[in-house]
């Protein structure tokens, strides 16, 4: 299997971990200044092959600086791994959490505003006209 393809266990305890998360952010269990009163979206969570690393991608909602609520969230990861141990107790090891800003909706938006540009429907307006 190529080290690229993420297995199903890893896939499926990503899914736990993503949900556990999502509820623990959700419940405002973090103390930190920079993530309370913060809405945090955890859109996904990947696993290494071992399932001792889970990285979350989560986007904050609705602040300026989401840098500082990221570091937060890394600097609470001990706490975070402690508090989702119930919901990944079928595993061997509790992995080490990492937070990473999930930069995917920018990039849509980006992609979007680009295939909306004046020349790119110039181009896309000959392409059709050539089918013709």
């Amino acid at each position: 299997m190529s080290p690229s393809i993420p297995s199903q266990r890893q896939l499926r305890v990503g899914e736990q971990a993503r949900h556990a998360l999502a509820q623990l952010l959700q419940r405002g269990e973090v103390r930190d200044p920079a993530v309370e009163g913060v809405v945090v979206s955890v859109t996904e969570v990947r696993m290494s092959p071992d399932l001792r690393i889970a990285t979350a991608y989560v986007s904050p909602l609705g602040v300026k600086d989401k840098d500082a609520v990221i570091s937060a969230l890394n600097r609470n990861a001990r706490f975070i791994r402690g508090r989702v141990t119930p919901a990944l107790r079928q595993l061997k090891y509790m992995p080490e959490f990492r937070f990473r800003l999930d930069t995917s909706y920018e990039n849509f938006d980006k992609i979007d505003r680009l295939l909306k540009s004046p020349e790119v429907a110039r181009d896309l307006g000959r392409d059709e006209e050539n089918k013709k």
